[in-house]
C-alpha cells in the first residue's frame, strides 16, 4: 500500500476514532513485538531454498485475535481485513491482507507445534510486568464447549475420517448430554483476568485439570471435591452417604460461592459476547488454539476495566 493509500485511510479512520474503537484501545495495551520470535520459528523459507515473503508475525497473532474477537469464519475474516478500516489499522495496514488459506494454515501450525501456548505464556509475561501478576486468590472453573457428534456410526479418534467425529466426547451435565470439549480456565480474582486455560475433551472431569500454583488459595465449586489442589484448597464441600452437609459448611459454601463469581463471568463473556460456546473443529488441538484467543480476547477487554480501577 503506497503513502497516500495509507494517508486517505488513516483520515477516514479518525471519523470512526471519535466514535470510539476497542481495537485502538486493546492495541495500546500489549507490546506485540514480543510474539514475533516466538512465531518466527512456525516459518520454513529460511533455508537455501527459500520461498515466497513472510508475512508479518504480529499481523498473524492480530488476525487471529480478530477471529475470536467477532467470531468471523476465515473467509469471512479475510473480507473484512479488507473491508474494515478499524480492522486495517489494527493489523497496521498491511499490505496485501493475508488470504484465508494462510489464515487457516497458520492456526493449523499452532495447533501442530503448541506455539499458540507460547503466545499466551508471552501474554502473561507481559500482565506480570504491568503489576497485574497473580493474587494470591484465583478461581477455577470449567465449562463445556459443544460441536458437532456426526452420524454415531463413524468412528473417532485417529480412525476418523470426517473432521466432526473425531476428539470430541459426551458428557452428562445436570441430567443433559453434551458432545465436544470442556474449557478449563483460572481467573484471578484480584483484576479478573483469565491466568491459565486448559482445554480437554468433554468426558474428562473437571477434577482431573488442576491449574492452581503453589501458594495461592483457589476456589472452586462441588465438582473437585475431594481432590486437593496444588494451591491452598478453597472447594466447596458437598454431602456423601452418612455425612450430609452441616451449617458450618453450607455457611462456607456460599461464601466460596460468592467468591468465585468472577470465573463465572469470565465463561459468560466468552460465550455469550464472543460467541465461542460451540465449535466446529472438533479435535482437541484446534479447539486449544481458538479458546487460547478467545481467552486472550477476554483478557484485552478486560484490561480496558483494570486501566480504569489502577
Amino acid at each position: 500500500m503506497n503513502s497516500f493509500d495509507t494517508y486517505l485511510l488513516r483520515r477516514i479512520y479518525k471519523k470512526i476514532a471519535k466514535l470510539g474503537d476497542k481495537l485502538a484501545e486493546a492495541d495500546a495495551q500489549i507490546n506485540w513485538t514480543t510474539f514475533r520470535p516466538i512465531i518466527k520459528d512456525l516459518y520454513l523459507n529460511d533455508t537455501e531454498r527459500g520461498g515466497r515473503p513472510n508475512v508479518d508475525e504480529v499481523v498473524m497473532v492480530k488476525l487471529l485475535v480478530l477471529q475470536q474477537w467477532f467470531g468471523l469464519s476465515d473467509e469471512e475474516l479475510e473480507r473484512q481485513a479488507n473491508d474494515r478500516i478499524s480492522f486495517q489499522r489494527f493489523l497496521g495496514y498491511p499490505d496485501p491482507v493475508p488470504d484465508s488459506t494462510t489464515i487457516w494454515l497458520f492456526r493449523e501450525r499452532l495447533a501442530e507445534t503448541g506455539k499458540d501456548m507460547e503466545v499466551w505464556d508471552e501474554l502473561q509475561r507481559q500482565l506480570d510486568a504491568k503489576g497485574l501478576g497473580e493474587g494470591r486468590e484465583a478461581a477455577q472453573d470449567a465449562s463445556m464447549i459443544t460441536a458437532d457428534p456426526g452420524p454415531s456410526s463413524k468412528p473417532r479418534g485417529e480412525e476418523a475420517v470426517t473432521r466432526r467425529s473425531r476428539d470430541g466426547t459426551w458428557a452428562k451435565r445436570l441430567r443433559e448430554s453434551f458432545f465436544g470439549f470442556k474449557l478449563h480456565v483460572k481467573t484471578d480474582l484480584v483484576f479478573g483476568l483469565v491466568r491459565a486455560v486448559a482445554v480437554t475433551s468433554a468426558s474428562v472431569h473437571d477434577s482431573r485439570v488442576d491449574l492452581s500454583e503453589p501458594g495461592e488459595v483457589v476456589y472452586r465449586d462441588k465438582g473437585y471435591f475431594g481432590v486437593v489442589p496444588r494451591g491452598f484448597d478453597a472447594t466447596m464441600r458437598r454431602g456423601v452417604r452418612g455425612h450430609p452437609l452441616g451449617d458450618a459448611d453450607r455457611s462456607r459454601n456460599r461464601r466460596i460461592g460468592l467468591k468465585r463469581r468472577p470465573v463465572e463471568r469470565t465463561f459468560a463473556v466468552i460465550k455469550r459476547v464472543l460467541h465461542v460456546g460451540h465449535m466446529l473443529v472438533t479435535s482437541v488441538a484446534r479447539v486449544r488454539v481458538k479458546m487460547v484467543f478467545s481467552c486472550f480476547c477476554f483478557n484485552l477487554l478486560q484490561l480496558g476495566t483494570v486501566g480504569c480501577v489502577l
